[in-house]
């Protein structure tokens, strides 16, 4: 009702965002209503949050399902479509956006099952940039940090409280603007990236890459002593390893 008071038109869709029939009936209903698909924007998502040591099968596939098969099976009918078009000759535009999480980068002691879903989310839509983007479809990936009713409970309720007055730096409204940029044709050349997004502040998320590496100095085979030798060199007393819950050494 939003939408349409704004101007524009809008239809919901009813079902499970993870299963294959449901997730056609949306595309299709998008296709009947609209006549076409061009951008999709994937955002299911909910926590079931416990140590992996405390963590039950349930939690850990009821989180994995929504987050990584959600956006597979909405992905898939997507890029099918896309490609199908782009096979006859006619014009596509195209853009897919998924949203994943910095715990993908840094991990998250609480949330095995979350971490692992986006770290998948984020995998699969860069093989989808590769493989899309002989026909012009971009494939990226949001990371935002912002106010929902998955952050407004528990311990990162306060952080992400809005202030009593000034900037609210975790509105979601402030990561908008990059979702329509990146479905924009302005950002047509863009593919395959990772963003972080909230308040004021953009982050493009390096691509991964291979650090310092070391070679048998004996050849062949690496003896566990060979090993101890050559990476103590990296991993001395200096190196900070992981502390106290976290990823990185904290700030």
């Amino acid at each position: 009702e939003e939408i349409k008071a704004a101007g524009s038109e809008a239809i919901a869709v009813y079902g499970d965002c993870a299963d294959t029939a449901d997730s056609e009936r949306l595309f299709k209903a998008a296709l009947d209503t609209f006549g076409d698909v061009n951008i999709m924007l994937n955002n299911a998502g909910f926590c079931r949050d416990k140590t992996i040591f405390g963590m039950s099968d349930e939690e850990f596939d009821s989180v994995v399902r929504v987050h990584l098969r959600g956006h597979f099976v909405n992905m898939r009918n997507a890029t099918k479509y896309w490609r199908e078009k782009a096979k006859t000759g006619e014009a596509v535009y195209g853009r897919l956006i998924s949203t994943s999480s910095e715990a993908m980068i840094f991990g998250s002691a609480g949330q095995p099952n979350y971490a692992a879903a986006k770290a998948g989310i984020t995998a699969m839509t860069m093989g989808a940039a590769q493989l899309m983007i002989k026909y012009g479809i971009t494939c990226n990936v949001i990371m935002p940090r912002a106010r929902t009713d998955m952050t407004n409970t528990g311990p990162t309720a306060a952080m992400f409280a809005a202030p009593p007055e000034g900037f609210d730096a975790f509105d979601p409204a402030n990561v908008a603007p990059l979702v329509g940029y990146l479905a924009s044709p302005e950002a047509g050349h863009i593919s395959g990236e990772v963003f972080v997004v909230w308040g004021p502040r953009v982050n493009i998320v390096q691509r991964p890459t291979l650090d310092v590496f070391y070679d048998n100095p004996e050849g062949g085979k690496w003896t566990l002593e060979g090993l101890h030798n050559s990476l103590s060199d990296y991993f001395n007393e200096s190196h900070v390893p992981v502390q106290d819950g976290f990823s990185v050494p904290p700030q």
